[in-house]
């Protein structure tokens, strides 16, 4: 027998062993179990079995009364998790976790049920983004910050946050990754055990103010991801680290240049202080310092000024500097602090929006789309539109299911990094840089724009045809420039227009970009569009 299978009929044993708590269903549907009468009865058999379970009932779906397997198709199961989904929240309860198996064909899974509503997503939350060199330790004093840990000098902490395999095995973060920790009355509230989902859940549900951390890529040949997440989430702050045994790198000038760009409020974490002498510290102080004046930003020691002047100051001119160490933990707790007091930043103006960072496919639920919420608020059960397909078109939605950090909630608003379970798309026609929008919405697909540019890097002039890969919220796309003047020089600023390579997207006024190739670089801003015929 399969361990997966051994794990089911452990379930179904304990389910005969222990009637009160656990329920045995094949299906449910909302044509025939959501009608009132049939709704009410239901919801006062999951009290019930809530109530046998002190807090916790067990659904085990797609089998017979009497525990035989059965094995539904996926669609089936979905709507059967989505109708278990609403009794759940009239018993004022919510599922905490759904495991499944394939049996027959189809599908049977476990659904575990815990008292107690899901979490409410009106507190204040803040996004931050790091950047920095390779091997300056962004995702070891991440893994620090939200653990409570100190690493043990070989990146242990930073296995928290790579998530694929290679990554690991390498020690180098090769996409995006994220993290979350938060505070309540009695301070910060931290994941005991990063591996475990439901532990970073807990966070979610505990904390009455939420950090979350969208790790980026420090290795040159990723430039393109760290730009990806800097551009296209919804950030509040920047964490650009600088390693005390390097120094500022041309990679940390390329981030800082991303963050510039992107007009976020920025703090300076020194690293790895406990690996050299004070003297050396104070040299790459005075180098991140010397950094930050070339580009007209104003420099601030947080030990000298304090965490007060540092929360009043920070902004569009002055970057704090923090120094710290993910082996000793100094500087963590100055850090907690910052993070603890500093204000939400990004504002929240309009519709829901949300860009689609990645997307994947979750068996017995569908398609999943991920990102960052632009704006506006969205519930499960909501209609929405996603798009533009490659012709331009926008498809209907609904959405099944909000995750946020591994909790299910039941709507999520702007800033917030969700996973958005979608019924009616295929998870192979989702791409990055679709846009989700309330289904009400006439949003009108663009394949060209104009832009006032800045070329901040380039070897030569930008002349007509020009193509870079232009990033732009979660699209990254090649683009053709054709300057208004004919050509831009390095230093420039202009008007240009710019031409997507190979499909359309929804672009708006007032949107900016980074765009790239190679080693030249710059920023633009978004003028007008020209909507497709």
């Amino acid at each position: 027998m399969s361990r997966d299978r051994a794990l089911l009929e452990r379930a179904l044993d304990r389910g005969e062993q222990d009637g009160g708590s656990v329920e045995f269903k094949e299906r449910l549907s909302r044509d025939v179990h959501l009608e009132s009468g049939r709704r009410e009865s239901l919801a006062a058999q999951l009290r019930h079995r809530l109530l046998s379970g002190d807090g916790e009932a067990t659904y085990v779906v797609g089998v017979t009364d009497d525990g035989g397997l059965a094995g539904i198709d996926p669609d089936t199961f979905s709507e059967t998790m989505d109708v278990l989904s609403l009794l759940a929240e009239e018993a004022d309860a919510h599922i905490d976790d759904v495991q499944t198996w394939g049996v027959n064909q189809g599908l049977v899974g476990v659904a575990t049920i815990n008292e107690g509503s899901v979490l409410e997503t009106d507190d204040e939350h803040v996004v931050v983004g790091t950047a920095g060199h390779v091997d300056h330790g962004k995702s070891t004093l991440v893994g620090s910050l939200v653990t409570g840990n100190p690493d043990d000098g070989d990146g242990a902490t930073r296995a928290y946050l790579d998530v694929q395999p290679h990554e690991v095995e390498r020690g180098l973060s090769a996409d995006l990754s994220y993290a979350v920790y938060g505070f309540d009355e009695d301070g910060p509230v931290r994941v005991r055990n990063p591996n475990r989902k439901a532990d970073r859940a807990g966070v979610v549900e505990e904390a009455d103010r939420l950090v979350s951390f969208v790790d980026t890529v420090g290795h040159e040949p990723w430039l393109r991801t760290t730009i990806r997440g800097l551009v296209g989430q919804k950030l509040d702050y920047g964490l650009l680290v600088v390693a005390a045994d390097d120094g500022p790198t041309r990679t940390t000038r390329e981030h800082l240049g991303v963050l510039l760009a992107t007009e976020l409020p920025t703090i300076v974490a020194i690293t790895k202080t406990d690996a050299v002498s004070e003297e050396r510290v104070e040299e790459v102080e005075r180098e991140v310092e010397d950094l930050l004046r070339e580009v007209e930003k104003s420099p601030l020691r947080v030990a000298r000024h304090g965490v007060d002047t540092a929360i009043e100051e920070i902004g569009e001119r002055v970057v704090p500097i923090v120094e710290t160490s993910a082996i000793t933990m100094d500087g963590l707790d100055t850090l907690d602090e910052l993070f603890d007091r500093l204000p939400k930043t990004s504002q929240d103006t309009g519709e829901f929006r949300m860009y689609v960072d990645r997307s994947y496919s979750v068996t017995g639920v569908g398609a999943v789309a991920s990102g960052t919420i632009k704006s506006g608020e969205v519930e499960a059960g909501d209609e929405l539109l996603i798009g533009p397909m490659p012709d331009g078109r926008f498809q209907e939605v609904e959405v099944r299911s909000i995750e946020m950090h591994y909790h299910r909630v039941d709507q999520a608003q702007a800033g917030r990094i969700v996973g958005i379970a979608l019924k009616g798309i295929k998870e192979s026609a989702i791409e990055r840089g679709m846009v989700l929008l309330p289904q009400d919405a006439d949003p009108d697909p663009v394949r060209e724009f104009e832009a006032e540019v800045m070329v901040l890097n380039h070897p030569t002039r930008i002349g007509d045809g020009y193509e870079p890969v232009v990033h732009l919220e979660t699209i990254g796309e090649a683009a053709a420039f054709h300057p208004d003047e004919g050509r831009l020089l390095p230093g420039d600023t202009g008007e240009t227009s710019v031409r997507f390579k190979f499909r359309p997207y929804l672009v708006e006024e007032g949107q900016k970009f980074v765009f790239r190739e190679g080693r030249s670089k710059g920023v633009g801003t978004v003028t007008d569009v020209q909507p497709l015929e």
